[in-house]
């Protein structure tokens, strides 16, 4: 529903990418359309999502269905191919039913164009299998060793935090790579492995994002072979190995530089529908107390313009960023360190603005925001809870951004 006249992300006027070709903008608007046909049933089953600790069957099938996993996969396997913004706009409209459903859905997407940067022997190891193949991720680097070895690498380490693994047959675990000799500095490398070569711990019980389960993953000496990997440095903007078979722009992104986008949709969309819960329940309530209309006072009245400004704000610099960086890379622009460590600040920032927005309105919905069979309660846990990854942690983000723009070297290694 739009909120005081202004649209949503699904409704919004910008939810085309607006470099695509202009035969994908009807494509674009029918995703939009499909994913906004979900969130009646995603929010009848937020409750059990989270029970499960993961995506109840049908909602995966759902996303299945509606090809919304597939939006940023090649073209030349099936794939929609959308430009990044898809990400954040998707996650948008979905986080309006269910955060735990955008955040694995945004993940997994993810992972179809990762896959479209790695060397061509890797893509067809999974898209050959199965096209739907959904794959997983942890990319925390000092959770694993790998050492090179002959034809490839040997992995092992125990990875946190692997959204929706239960649910994928591939893993893309991020590690070090060690060496005798250390001296040309340390490299870090991606791998892609088959469920097989990893054990996956049942450890996700949280207080937010609980229908994702993201459990750990452990590797015990597991032999990649050098197709199914990709250094980091492959990834900082430009041509990557697999753009010889993907030449679109959407496959030379640069993309720990665009990491935070990947998931901060799902903020957005809670955010939103929190505001529009916010909204329908200030226009038909009284006070308790006083028998007041809730909505005549001036004081809802200025909580929901703020909360709503925050959400537009972080709604316009998640999408202008993306849309940006698209039309850099068509330029074939890679941005210098400074624009690589303004774009982390800003999608931090950006989710940041839009868990004040929950929590203002939390706090302004009084008693009732306490009542587990309420929606509220859970959008407020799902909110801090996304903004608990460290690609949201504005401290983190900030401090890089502030020591580049002061002369100093960036410290994360990743961009």
């Amino acid at each position: 529903m739009a909120v005081g006249g202004m649209a949503n992300a699904g409704e919004h006027p910008n939810t085309s990418p607006s470099q695509g070709a202009e035969g994908d903008q009807p494509a674009y608007a029918g995703m939009i359309a499909r994913a906004r046909a979900l969130v009646p049933q995603l929010c009848d089953r937020a409750t059990r999502t989270e029970e499960l600790r993961r995506l109840p069957p049908e909602t995966e099938r759902e996303l299945h269905d509606s090809g919304l996993f597939r939006i940023m996969q090649p073209k030349r396997v099936g794939g929609s191919e959308f430009d990044y913004v898809a990400l954040v706009d998707c996650a948008d409209v979905l986080g309006q039913g269910d955060a735990s459903v955008a955040w694995n859905f945004a993940n997994l997407a993810s992972h179809h164009w990762m896959l479209g940067m790695f060397d061509k022997r890797a893509q067809d190891e999974v898209w050959n299998r199965d096209v739907n193949a959904l794959i997983a991720s942890s990319f925390i680097f000092p959770a694993g060793r790998a050492r090179k070895v002959d034809g490839g690498y040997v992995l092992r380490g125990s990875w946190p935090f692997s959204s929706g693994v239960q649910s994928c047959e591939w893993n893309m675990l991020a590690s070090v790579v060690s060496s005798e000799d250390e001296a040309d500095g340390i490299e870090y490398r991606i791998f892609l492995l088959n469920r097989k070569d990893y054990k996956v711990k049942d450890t996700w019980n949280a207080v937010g994002l609980r229908g994702t389960g993201s459990n750990d993953v452990e590797v015990e000496d597991a032999f990649v072979a050098e197709p199914m990997s990709v250094s980091v440095h492959d990834l900082a903007g430009g041509p990557t190995p697999g753009s010889a078979v993907n030449p679109n722009a959407l496959y030379a992104l640069p993309v720990f530089s665009l990491f935070p986008y990947v998931l901060s949709g799902a903020a957005l969309g809670n955010a939103q529908a929190c505001l529009d819960d916010y909204v329908e329940f200030a226009r038909h309530r009284v006070s308790t107390y006083n028998r007041a209309k809730v909505g005549d006072m001036q004081s809802t009245q200025i909580k929901i313009a703020e909360a709503s400004a925050k959400i537009d704000a972080a709604r316009l610099l998640m999408r202008t960023n993306c849309i940006t960086a698209m039309s850099d890379a068509r330029r074939n622009h890679i941005p210098h360190i400074a624009g690589k460590t303004r774009l982390r600040r800003d999608g931090a920032f950006s989710v940041n603005l839009c868990t004040e927005a929950v929590s203002l309105l939390f706090a302004a919905s009084g008693a009732r925001s306490l009542f587990l069979s309420g929606a509220l309660q859970r959008q407020f846990r799902d909110a801090h809870a996304v903004n608990s990854h460290l690609a949201f942690n504005f401290d983190a983000a900030g401090t890089n951004y502030g020591r580049v723009a002061l002369g100093l070297p960036s410290e994360n290694l990743t961009l």
